[in-house]
């Protein structure tokens, strides 16, 4: 019995034994899995948290690892772009599922690796992984992103063969990724083929591409059928349909954007109310953009900035100041766009000093590195007219784009410092710098300036060859170019070629008509323009009263005046006045110029008094005369014109004591008549002479030339008007004088060097002498050339002995 029992014990206490094991083993794998599950909720914080090195201590530290600890570590590293250090640890997990690839392929989409991301992604489908709907995603935010538009459509192509374009999640991702490549009608296409049951984040997308493709009023729509639908609206909806508002200036319905976002509950949103400050600033209701802006908690510098831009482009550069120095004692961390907007206002306020202290204060700041500051500076300096400041500013600069280039040329231009605006966009072409439309039409108004037709036609053929597209400012240009060189014909054609027209391009034609002797032209041209609906102003009134006075249309420029302020409501200006007592004086009727000039509504300037001076002149009209030139002498003391013309009326009418006395008034007050000019365009380079020039490098020949000239010219009928010669000589030298006058030298230089045949085209900056005038007559007619010459006045087209002027100058 006893040794039974003692049997009975040696199997309970071993079986007691087996069972204590047993637990112990039950206990043991529960701490441990326990252990893991802790230590992978303390990676995934770490991770989240961006503590990434503590995550890889403890991931190092870890005895076990199943497949979350992995992909945790990695999509960590991946997240943070430590993509090297996730491609390691890809290497060596023993375990790569989808959540694994995706991992590592979304972190190089998320940092713009598009060569990597697409290997992954090519591999993931070798090795026999089929990419999830979180891959498809990054992928195509990746295209989305980076606008790679092919790209994008293999990945479509891939969607379509794996069945996925009924996702949700992928379906949105191809809305966004087309309509962010610009190709807003597939984006359309694939939203309308989506089920009813479209999410918010699709229909945000498509607000999205509908208003960053320019199509605003789709954008618009879109929302409200959304809101129809009743899909909720986010702090992502929100901002991209009212961008589309201030797109179209729909302040109204943006106010009604307004009302939802606040029973929506996201006013306090720092991105929607933003938005809502560049909605009211860009339709013009600064009123509700700053009630917005002092709602914000947050000190948004966006949201300013949109502010500060609204006001200047409402010009009210005195609030956008007050605004600047308000966020620059806010403390606010100014941008490179605070800076370019604070900038423009002292552009167009020209305040000299504080425009200097913000420029002070961008260096201080750090910002003096910023392109678009830089840019903003050129333009501001360039508009105030400090071009030694704005050449200072942009020579500094380490990396000049097209828009540096720009202000700078541009502002040569504007400054009357045409040469310089040339010879810079000479030194940007050899930057290897692509020109715009904004500095083409610079320089072309630069070349029309300076009457370089050549340089104008290499600048117009670039153009051409550029493959830019038409504009209208660059074709306007290129009217003037042509209109004022003599070149009517070409501007015509320039004109007839442009799909669209301004009441610039009108203007432009008309007045290179006017100034091309054909003013006849100048009003039918203006008939066709009222005609196409296009209202003319107060430029191109100038324009067609110069021409009615040129082409002796008295009763047409009548009409012209009394239509301007009676049909158009455009009050006369002094340079209306100048044409129309132009117009008088050269029909003769004096009485009623000088009744006209009574009874102006604006104090007459010196230009309405030379006309009517020079009317005097040409019909001798010497008590007239002297007070014309009495009130020219008090407008323009230091201007020898009327001091000439006066002592010459006095000569004509033989009053020689008060010619004399004129002509000692003008030496006592040291004043000297400006030296006449005529220069000439051959080959590309100008050629210049002055009278009785002899610099120039072929003097031999042109002289030469002018004695076979002049003998030539005598034959058929030419005499020398001695009248137009200096007093101090005897008639022989006076006849000399004449012959060498700088006109004369130039068409003999022109005909040495240009090809037979070919038009002289000859510019001065004096009016052309009379005997020139004559002279250029009979040459035209003896040479059988074309010779265009351009005084300070008009252009002179002398042909088979006629001048386009009717030899009224």
């Amino acid at each position: 019995m006893i040794k039974l029992n003692f049997k009975f014990l040696n199997f309970y206490f071993k079986s007691f034994h087996q069972c204590i094991h047993l637990r112990s083993n039950h206990f043991h794998f529960a701490n441990s899995s326990r252990l893991k599950i802790d230590s992978n909720r303390v990676l995934k914080e770490l991770s989240k948290s961006g503590r990434i090195n503590e995550a890889r201590k403890l991931f190092d530290k870890m005895p076990e690892r199943d497949e979350f600890t992995w992909n945790t570590l990695i999509a960590a590293y991946a997240a943070s772009g430590k993509l090297t250090e996730a491609m390691e640890l890809f290497k060596e997990t023993p375990i790569k599922s989808s959540i694994t690839w995706n991992s590592l392929i979304s972190g190089y989409c998320q940092h713009g690796m598009e060569t990597e991301a697409f290997d992954l992604f090519s591999r993931m489908q070798v090795e026999g992984q089929r990419p999830s709907q979180y891959t498809m995603g990054s992928i195509l935010r990746l295209c989305s992103t980076s606008g790679l538009l092919r790209r994008g459509k293999q990945v479509h192509g891939y969607v379509i063969k794996t069945q996925f374009e009924s996702n949700d999640y992928v379906a949105t991702g191809l809305v966004d990724m087309y309509a962010k490549c610009n190709c807003i009608s597939e984006a359309e296409y694939l939203f309308e083929m989506m089920p009813d049951k479209k999410n918010h984040v699709m229909w945000t997308a498509m607000v999205a591409g509908y208003s960053q493709n320019g199509e605003a009023f789709k954008a618009i729509k879109c929302y409200r059928d959304m809101v129809v639908e009743g899909v909720a609206s986010n702090q992502f909806t929100f901002p991209t349909v009212l961008t589309a508002c201030a797109a179209v200036q729909a302040g109204n319905f943006g106010a009604q954007v307004h009302s939802f976002i606040v029973r929506s509950g996201f006013e306090a949103n720092v991105f929607v109310q933003s938005a809502l400050v560049g909605m009211y600033a860009k339709c013009q209701d600064l009123d509700s953009a700053m009630k917005v802006l002092e709602n914000m908690e947050v000190d948004d510098v966006v949201s300013w900035n949109s502010m500060l831009v609204g006001c200047v482009r409402l010009g009210c550069a005195e609030d956008a100041l007050s605004l600047f120095r308000n966020m620059h004692a806010r403390d606010m961390k100014l941008d490179n766009f605070t800076y370019p907007s604070v900038l423009n206002c002292f552009a167009s306020m020209q305040d000299v000093n504080n425009a200097m202290s913000v420029h002070c204060l961008i260096i201080k700041t750090g910002f003096e590195a910023s392109k678009l500051v830089n840019n903003a500076l050129v333009d501001m300096y360039a508009k105030q007219g400090n071009m030694d400041c704005a050449f200072q500013v942009f020579d500094h600069m380490p990396n000049k784009d097209v828009v540096s280039w720009t202000s700078l040329v541009t502002g040569y231009a504007r400054n009357n410092r045409h040469e310089e605006a040339l010879k810079l966009f000479c030194d940007m072409r050899l930057a290897g710098i692509y020109p715009d439309h904004v500095v083409l039409a610079s320089v072309l108004s630069a070349s029309a300036e300076l009457t370089v037709l050549e340089f104008g036609q290499q600048v117009h053929a670039n153009f051409i060859k550029s493959g830019l597209q038409s504009s209208i400012s660059v074709d306007n240009s290129l009217v003037t170019v042509y209109a004022k060189c003599g070149c009517i014909d070409d501007a015509s054609r320039v004109f007839d070629s442009m799909q669209i027209r301004d009441v610039i391009s009108w203007t432009a034609l008309i007045v290179g008509y006017a100034q091309n002797g054909k003013g006849r032209d100048s009003v039918r041209f203006y008939d066709q323009m009222i005609a196409s609906g296009t209202k003319p102003d107060f430029i191109t009134f100038i324009g067609l009263l110069f021409a009615c006075s040129h082409a002796g249309l008295l009763e047409r420029g009548r009409w012209y005046f009394a239509s301007m302020q009676k049909a158009y409501g455009i009050k006369p200006g002094p340079e209306h006045y100048a044409c129309m007592i132009d117009l008088l004086g050269r029909s003769g009727k004096l009485v009623e110029a000088d009744a006209l000039l009574n009874q102006m509504d604006v104090e007459p300037d010196a230009a309405v008094w030379k006309a009517l001076l020079a009317a005097c002149r040409v019909h001798g009209n010497l008590e007239l005369g002297e007070r014309a030139a009495k009130n020219l002498f008090e407008l323009e003391p230091t201007n020898a014109v009327p001091y000439i013309m006066l002592s010459n009326m006095y000569s004509a009418a033989r009053k020689w004591e008060d010619a004399a006395r004129i002509r000692r008034t003008m030496k006592s007050r040291g004043i000297s008549k400006e030296p006449g000019c005529s220069w000439i365009e051959v080959t590309s380079k100008v050629h210049t002479f002055m009278s009785e020039d002899r610099g120039h490098p072929r003097t031999t020949e042109i002289y030469s030339k002018i004695d076979e000239i002049m003998v030539s010219i005598k034959e058929a009928g030419y005499e020398p008007d001695i009248s137009f010669a200096l007093h101090n000589m005897d008639e022989e030298g006076k006849e000399l004088g004449l012959a060498y006058h700088s006109e004369k030298l130039a068409v003999a230089f022109g005909l040495l060097s240009l090809p037979p045949g070919a038009p002289v085209r000859i510019f001065k900056n004096l009016r052309v002498c009379g005997d020139c005038h004559t002279a250029m007559k009979y040459i035209s007619r003896v040479y059988h050339r074309h010779i265009i010459l351009r005084d300070s006045n008009c252009f002179h087209h002398f042909k088979e002995g006629q001048c386009s002027c009717g030899d009224y100058w």
